[in-house]
């Protein structure tokens, strides 16, 4: 019985896949991750305009170098 259903699921997803569907994925994506690693925050401290790769967060605040953070 519980083979059935899993063949039948198995068809049923085989199936989805062939007329286009697609399967959601768990996470972001790489071209997510890229947008969100290139997005521009503003420093809190002087206002500069830093990636959010190349700053420093501190208690949820983002800060363009170590002299801003002090």
């Amino acid at each position: 019985m519980i083979l059935k259903l899993i063949i039948f699921a198995f068809v049923g997803l085989m199936i989805y896949k062939f007329f286009g569907g697609k399967l959601p994925t768990i996470g972001k994506s790489s071209e997510e991750k890229k947008l969100d690693e290139d997005t521009l925050v503003e420093c809190e401290k002087c206002g500069t305009y830093v990636t959010v790769k190349e700053s420093i967060m501190k208690h949820g605040k983002y800060y363009c170098s170590k002299e801003c953070l002090d």
